[in-house]
């Protein structure tokens, strides 16, 4: 499961997050190509855009779900919003 003291500083601010247990493996850039992106020079993906529509945050936590290596985190806080529960703690 990701960690928020884990993540990565280019997230932006949010609710989704990616910490530095990923493995730069692609999969959330190709799901949710809108939010995520990579760092080539680190070698990880992150958040560079929170979802913004419904459809953006289904394909973010698609995402969520089949990183392979649990390194998203969704209990980050929405904009101007409470926090968000992480779907993975339930």
């Amino acid at each position: 499961m990701a960690e928020k003291t884990r993540k990565w500083t280019l997230n932006v601010d949010g609710a989704f997050y990616v910490d530095d247990s990923c493995i730069d493996c692609d999969c959330c850039r190709v799901i949710a190509p809108d939010c995520f992106t990579a760092n080539e020079e680190g070698q990880h993906s992150f958040v560079y855009r929170q979802p913004e529509t419904d459809e953006e945050r289904e394909v973010c936590e698609e995402a969520l779900r089949e990183c392979p290596v649990d390194a998203i985190g969704k209990d980050g806080r929405e904009k101007d919003g409470p926090s968000v529960p992480d779907p993975s703690n339930a």
